[in-house]
Order: C-alpha cells, then structure tokens, then sequence
C-alpha cells in the first residue's frame, strides 16, 4: 500500500470516528457558552451558529452574554454564507438590548449583510430598501456612533443604485416610445435622489421625452431648472441652448 493511500485511510478514519457536535449535549448554558465559543475560535461555523442560537433560546434576556451570542450567532452565519439569518440576527441585538454598546455596531453589520444580497441596480431592491433602513436607524438611534461616517457613505451608494434602477427603467420605455411612463421614472429620480451621479442623465432624457411628444412648455421649464443645476454643461446647453442672461446669473 502507497503511503499516499496509507495516509487518506488515516484520516478518513479519524473523520470517522470524531463525534458529531450535539448543542443540545451539554448540561448548562455554562457549559454550552464555553463550547460555542470553542467551535468559534476553530472557525467551525456550522457548530458554533448551532450553538449560539441555542444560547439565544436558553440564556435570560438579562444575562449579559446574550448581546455576544447573538453578535457571534450572526458572525457565524455570515462566515457560513448566510446573509439572511445573519442579517436578522444583527438585527435582533439593538431589538432587544437598544442601549447595549454593540447595538450600533449590530445595525451597521444588518445592513451590510443586507445590501451584500442585493448584488445589481436591476435586480429586485427588497434588500436594498431592508440595509437603507438598517442605515437609517443607526443615524436616528445613535446620532453620537462613530460608525456614522460609514453608515452614510453605504448610504449614499445604495441611493445611487437606487437612482440607477429607476433611469434603467426610465430609459426602458423611453426606447420602446412609451414616453408617460418613462417621464414618470426620470421624474423620481430627479425627485427622489438629486445628488446622484445619473441624475444629469435623467433630466437630459426628460427633456428629450417631452421633445419627443411635443410638451413644450414642460421642455422649457425643465431647461430652466438644468441650467441652475448644471451650469455651463455642454450638454444641457446642446439640449437647451445657451441660458438666458438672467438664468444665467442666479
């Protein structure tokens, strides 16, 4: 026998002869505490998420560990590729212990593992909406946390996807000529996220959407409101033409 062949044996037969870990093994939570944060520490996350989520069943709301199993819990679960249960987990540390020091810290990891799932503008925003509200939270919960700064630039990305999703949209219809719809669509992102990055792009293909089915009085109002947003833009000005000196001056 190849000493290869000698070794796989080896360790096939130490893999089976290990025990299956059981969290419903141990004789307290003491014991499950301990064993949970073992697993933890060996990154062994399909047993340390076993074991802290049968913590946050056993231990009382008022034990001070239940902040750090479910911070763990949700950690695990993250490390395992579930963002879904390590979402809702986060979220459940500031739902019960709103005044624990990790709360913040809890919302900020919610909405990460949030926006983590919502991988393309196009693709259906329900987790985007779900990682801004985490975000949100955390500015009016604890307007003090220096996680602030982080929050808003996650904040800021997610609304320009956002923007994004809805001029996809927008443009969609403009090219298939169903210009109310479109003009519907450039609106609320002209509304709804101003300082996007597509938000220029909406307001020019507004424009052309009122062209193109002669809304003129709409085009000059909306030429009126570009030149103030983006002065001396080469192509606002090649939409619109060059703004009236009084325009101009504001």
């Amino acid at each position: 026998m190849s000493l290869k062949r000698f070794l796989l044996i080896g360790i096939l037969a130490a893999t089976a002869c290990k025990p299956v870990f059981n969290a419903g093994s141990f004789g307290s939570t003491d014991a499950l505490y301990q064993a949970a944060m073992t697993e933890f520490n060996a990154k062994r996350w399909e047993n340390a998420a076993l074991a802290f989520d049968r913590l946050t069943t056993e231990l009382s709301p008022r034990d001070p560990r239940i902040t750090t199993a479910y911070m763990h819990l949700a950690r695990a679960q993250e490390k395992r590729g579930d963002d879904l249960l390590a979402a809702k987990s986060f979220s459940r540390v500031y739902e019960l212990m709103p005044q624990d020091s990790l709360a913040d810290d809890a919302l900020l990891a919610s909405g990460l593992a949030y926006q983590r799932m919502w991988r393309r503008p196009a693709l259906d925003a329900e987790y985007g909406e779900n990682a801004m509200t985490q975000f949100q939270t955390l500015q009016a919960l604890y307007p003090e946390s220096p996680l602030l700064t982080v929050a808003t630039g996650h904040l800021a990305k997610l609304d320009e996807w956002f923007a994004t999703k809805d001029y996809e949209n927008g443009y969609h219809y403009l090219k298939r000529k169903a210009y109310d719809s479109a003009i519907i669509y450039f609106k609320d992102v002209i509304r709804l996220h101003p300082q996007a990055k597509i938000t220029r792009e909406a307001y020019l293909r507004l424009h052309t959407a009122y062209q193109e089915i002669s809304y003129r009085d709409d085009a000059r109002d909306l030429c009126v409101q570009m030149h103030k947003t983006y002065p001396n833009d080469r192509d606002v000005v090649r939409a619109c033409g060059v703004a009236p000196a009084a325009t101009a001056s504001q």
